[in-house]
């Protein structure tokens, strides 16, 4: 039996800057989104902390560089692409506060975004 795919919607800049990555990272990002939106666990995921359940990580390591695609699956039926963004801090391994902010409003964008699409008429 073949499962169906969820729809993947970009938020905001997110289409965009992953097209703006390297080859490499881009095909790794996108397969690994490719997974999720069958509805199974990419094994370069892993739960983004801070942000509760159904909020993942993609990260992509290429020619030195550490690539990060983050997104949700919380709404019902479709996946939605938060933030993408080459990882430059040189301290440590956390994902700087700027783009922890940046993913929290992207989620309430596809909180809206969702919002609409499911109500009667729309």
């Amino acid at each position: 039996m073949r499962r169906s795919l969820k729809p993947a919607i970009f938020v905001a800049s997110s289409l965009r800057d992953l097209q703006s990555l390297p080859q490499a990272a881009r095909r790794e990002i996108g397969q690994a989104l490719y997974v999720a939106q069958r509805g199974d666990f990419p094994d370069s995921a892993k739960p983004l902390k801070g942000f509760g359940s159904g909020v993942f990580e993609i990260r992509s390591n290429f020619d030195g560089d550490t690539y990060r695609a983050v997104y949700t699956v919380r709404f019902e039926d479709t996946l939605y692409v938060l933030h993408t963004f080459q990882k430059k801090s040189t301290r440590g391994i956390g994902t700087p506060q700027r783009h922890l902010d940046l993913i929290r409003q992207r989620l309430r964008q596809a909180e809206a975004i969702h919002k609409t699409r499911k109500e009667p008429g729309s």
